[in-house]
């Protein structure tokens, strides 16, 4: 079991200079985390025009706060983002992002990962970190209805948990996302035998229990638990919790719970962090 934080990488000085000087990115999970992704926050100022080219990486970027737009520069199609969207980008798309009046805070998550001091060259690009999956043939855009629409949402925990699936297996991105709620009350013993799951708190308050070392953890917003197949853990809301949870291998979405609180096997489990 892994407990980083967001505040603490900020503390530590884990928070790089992106887009030539328009914005940052505080990155917490990195390529020697061994979880096969990584996973920061890019915090875009207001106004700003950021052009963008990974032609090394996929890339999942969940909007937090703030509203802003996305531009195909190839085919000029302008899409709209706000909280909840997500928008996926990879070796193909050429792209700009677009800030409103409000700054823009974009949770990112790469695959291969990235280290830790990358940062944009002329094209807007990172430099090659890993192999790169096949991935879809052009960057998309999904809002929470369209995850609706393509029965993406789904109910687990006897009712106690939602999990939007925003992205799956069959986007071939090296990992998936699930916008996840928590009723408050919810207690649920949960072992990821096949998997690790990298979990960022959105919102609320949650309490967390390694079941064979009892190791205890209180978590709130910003807060990141990342759990494998050593970690059987209980979780426990003292609130209603909202997280961002991404799985490798991915998952396909239609998973449900064993007696154990595993999925079954999607694909290779990758090492996980070596402590």
């Amino acid at each position: 079991m892994l407990i980083r934080s967001f505040q603490e990488a900020e503390k530590n000085g884990q928070v790089v200079s992106i887009s030539h000087g328009k914005s940052s990115a505080v990155r917490v999970l990195l390529k020697a985390d061994g979880l096969g992704f990584s996973l920061s926050e890019a915090r875009c100022g207001a106004g700003n025009r950021s052009k963008l080219w990974y032609k090394n990486h996929w890339e999942a970027n969940y909007i937090r706060a703030g509203r802003g737009s996305i531009r195909n520069l190839d085919t000029h199609e302008e899409l709209a983002l706000y909280p909840g969207v997500i928008y996926c980008v990879g070796p193909n798309d050429r792209h700009s992002i677009i800030n409103s009046d409000d700054p823009l805070r974009i949770v990112s998550i790469f695959c291969p990962p990235i280290t830790g001091l990358e940062t944009h060259d002329e094209d807007g690009a990172f430099p090659p970190t890993g192999d790169v999956t096949q991935g879809r043939d052009a960057m998309f855009v999904r809002t929470i209805d369209d995850i609706r629409a393509l029965d993406g949402e789904k109910i687990l925990g006897g009712g106690a948990v939602k999990a939007l699936r925003l992205v799956t297996a069959a986007d071939d991105m090296g990992f998936s996302v699930s916008d996840v709620t928590l009723k408050a009350g919810t207690d649920i013993t949960l072992w990821y035998k096949n998997h690790w799951e990298a979990n960022l708190i959105l919102e609320g308050h949650l309490n967390l229990t390694h079941q064979t070392t009892n190791e205890q953890h209180q978590l709130e917003f910003g807060d990141v638990y990342c759990v494998g197949p050593n970690d059987p853990h209980r979780i426990t809301c003292k609130t209603e919790v909202k997280l961002l949870a991404i799985f490798n291998p991915p998952l396909s979405g239609d998973e449900k719970h064993d007696a154990d609180g595993a999925y079954p096997p999607t694909g290779p489990i990758p090492l996980g962090p070596r402590n």
